[in-house]
This record gives C-alpha cells, structure tokens and sequence, in this order.
C-alpha cells in the first residue's frame, strides 16, 4: 500500500499492510487470526527481530506489532533500531507484552513506540489500537507531505523574488531597486553635486545603412558590453543607451566627493576599449564624448516599462559638451575641469557655443597625472 493510500480517508483495511513480529509461531497466528477477523487481510509474520528489520527495508509497513521478548533480538532492541533510522522512524510501533513486562511496555513507548497491548488481548482492543496508531501516521504523514509542500511553496517564492530582484538589478542602481523593493511608489531626489557623461558613436548612421540588423545589434552588445563593465568596475552608474548613445553618472544614488574623477577615469578607459575594438571588429568607427558637473534631478519614471533617469542643465550641458566635441576625444565643462583640476592633464579648447545653452568653457581631457 502506497503512502498516497495511507493518506486517504476511504481507505480499506484489507488493504492495510501490517507486520506481526513474534518468535512463538502460536502467537503470530492468533493475531493474524485477530486481525483477519477485524478486516485486515495483507499481513506479513516475522519469527524474530532481524527478519523483521529486512522486511522493513522492502515494504512499506502501516503498522507493526512487535512482541518485547524475544531471544535472537529483542523487540527493544529492534525497536530501537527502527526509530533511530530516518527510513523507518515514522513506522507505528505496537508492543505485545505479557502481564508481567508492563515496565518494559513502558520503556518501549518511551523509545518511541506507538501503542502497547498486553498479552492475552481484547480483539475490540487490538482493532482501536492498530486503528489508532494508523490514524496518527497518516496525520502526520499528511502533515509532513504539507509541510514540504508549503517548504517548495516558500522555495518557490523566494526564486522568483531572486529572479525579479536580479531583473530590478538589470535595469537600476542597487539603491534604487531596493527602494521601489521596500514599497517606495515614488521615487525622485535632488543631487546638487553629480558628474554626468554621454559618449557617442560617430559614423554609426553610415555604418548601419550597409550592415544587416544582426550586425547592428551585435557590434553595439560589444562595444556597450565593454562600457558596462568599466563603468561597473569603477562604481559609476550607468543610466541608459539611446540609440548608439551611451550616458553614465557618478555621484548617485549614492553620493560620493570624487565623482568627477570616476567618471573621467571612465572616459579614458572607455576610449582606450573602444579603439581597441574599432581594430578588432575592424570597424572605422570614432567616439565623442561629453562630461559636466553640476546638480541633478533624479527618479524612476512609467509604471510598467520603467525606467531611472536624470533631468536638469548639468545633463544638458553634458550632451552639449558630446555633440559639441571632437571626434576621439574626451570633452569637459569648466566645472568638470574644476572638479578634477591637478590630477589630471586637460587642453583648454576655448570658449564653445553650446545650441541653446550659449558659451561654455571647453576642455579635453587628456590622462589622469601621475601620482
């Protein structure tokens, strides 16, 4: 009989497997006499404690009744043997002892044992005890098989967590997707002090009017693949592509006083991984980009497709600077030039009119100094 059949209500009691271990062949027959009588008809004998522990290894028994005395191996010593397994510990054990072995009874029920009789027994007596100690298995069968179904319940959950917790990770700053996490439906903050950096490909229109998609989107996943693990490395934040359009910050969500010599260090590593790609790709592609420093607005914005962005002059000024700069270089504002001012080496360029921003201080940066 399988533990589903155990676990049910409607069960029958001729199907019910039970053991009879005893040595006197005499008393294993009158308790199989008893329980046939009772209804239970699929009962296994055993004449003594190692055959049973064998059986017990091969069937899954409902219930076994056990006599106490028994010479080859005592039934506290297969008692014992059956509890201390994890295999066989849920077993119900019923002792049989005679009027005289009611302390032994007792020590066995202490061991673990299920239920005890005396000998000679009640047949009434023996069906509410095997009844009884049936019942009780199968409840705590059911409860255990619940259990591990609310365990892979909680398993199950906690995965997907971890799945949309790395999903939230994908797309935004680690402080971020812990704040919408914690309940936050609203997410937008002032930063007075960020560096913010747009780099863009030049000569990417062109390339893409006589490439196949495939293509496309495979040169961009390399050269952005590289970006992000530099920027990653260095502890800057990217924010988004758009288009062949890469922009990334320092200074938020966590503030930090040396954002704009992150960012820098960035920059020049970026343009460095960039060459080296444009000859292994074997592309003639060229890289601008723009940085400036300044205060920001930032939060998540959309319900479904959202997404962490930033909004202010700072960021107008850094696009500016981009499309204002030279192809294969790195230019900066002067608040930027101001941040990092004597740790690295920069050209000054000149004042540069800026669509819709006016005259702005222009420089490249050239490499961080020696320290």
């Amino acid at each position: 009989m399988t533990a589903n059949n155990l676990n049910s209500l409607d069960f029958s009691l001729a199907e019910i497997p039970v053991l009879v271990v005893d040595d006197s062949r005499f008393i294993r027959l009158t308790i199989i006499q008893s329980l046939n009588e009772i209804g239970f008809k699929n009962i296994t004998e055993a004449n003594h404690g190692r055959e049973a522990l064998e059986l017990i290894k091969k069937t899954e028994f409902a219930v076994m009744l056990l006599d106490i005395e028994m010479p080859e191996m005592s039934g506290i010593e297969v008692l014992t043997q059956v509890k201390n397994n994890p295999d066989t510990a849920s077993l119900p054990v019923i002792v049989i002892s005679g009027s005289d072995e009611v302390a032994n009874a007792i020590h066995c029920i202490s061991l673990g044992a299920e239920d005890y009789l005396s000998k000679p027994f009640d047949v009434l007596l023996l069906r509410v005890r095997v009844l009884s100690a049936i019942e009780k298995k199968r409840l705590r069968d059911f409860e255990k098989m619940r259990l591990e179904e609310l365990e892979a319940e909680k398993q199950l959950l906690e995965r997907e967590q971890e799945k949309s917790e790395r999903l939230l990770l994908n797309i935004l700053p680690r402080l971020i997707a812990a704040r919408l996490m914690q309940g936050e439906s609203l997410i937008a903050d002032k930063h007075e002090s960020v560096t913010v950096a747009f780099a863009d490909l030049v000569g990417f229109t062109e390339l893409s009017r006589s490439s196949t998609p495939s293509a496309i989107v495979n040169l961009l996943n390399r050269i952005f693949t590289a970006f992000d693990i530099i920027v990653e490395r260095r502890g800057a934040e990217k924010i988004k592509t758009i288009g062949d359009s890469y922009m990334f910050v320092s200074g938020i969500p966590a503030e930090r006083v040396d954002h704009a010599e992150v960012v820098s260090d960035c920059a020049l590593e970026m343009l460095e991984a960039f060459k080296k790609l444009n000859a292994a790709l074997g592309t003639k592609l060229e890289i601008r980009f723009g940085i400036n420093t300044g205060s920001v607005v930032a939060g998540i914005i959309g319900k479904r497709k959202f997404a962490y962005d930033l909004w202010g002059d700072a960021v107008n000024v850094a696009s500016r600077m981009e499309s204002s700069g030279t192809p294969g270089m790195i230019h900066i504002s002067q608040s930027t030039y101001d941040a990092i001012s004597g740790k690295f080496l920069c050209e000054s360029r000149g004042s540069v009119n800026c669509k819709g921003i006016g005259e702005v201080q222009g420089y490249y940066l050239k490499k961080r100094n020696a320290e």
